[in-house]
């Protein structure tokens, strides 16, 4: 048996090997990709659930309770809430992908308040 008859169909078993490389790679980058949308989508939540509790505060009705509202109408829910002086303080969470068993809650973190 010759060499290049001993060497028929590697080509095809290199080809399927790198082909099973980029699926996972790229799985793993939908992973990455999906896990920083939903951290961007939690601080925005917070942020606004933030700004909407101190306009609440300034109004002086309940913040935390606006906050919450405000988190849940963006996707998220309200981890925590304080008044400190005139700010509020909120953080929320989202949950994140979930892949190969891996469950990762995102938060965001915000403080409003005028000045």
């Amino acid at each position: 048996m010759s060499t290049s008859e001993r060497e028929r169909g590697a080509a095809a078993l290199l080809a399927t090997a790198c082909l099973g490389v980029l699926v996972l790679v790229g799985a793993a980058l939908t992973v990455v990709g999906a896990m920083v949308a939903d951290h961007r989508r939690a601080q925005a939540a917070a942020d606004l659930a933030a700004l909407s509790g101190a306009t609440a505060l300034q109004r002086g009705q309940d913040a935390c309770a606006e906050a919450g509202r405000v988190a849940t109408a963006n996707g998220a829910r309200l981890a925590g809430c304080r008044v400190a002086g005139q700010d509020v303080v909120v953080s929320v969470r989202v949950t994140g992908p979930r892949w190969l068993s891996q469950q990762a809650d995102l938060e965001g973190q915000a403080r409003a308040g005028p000045g």
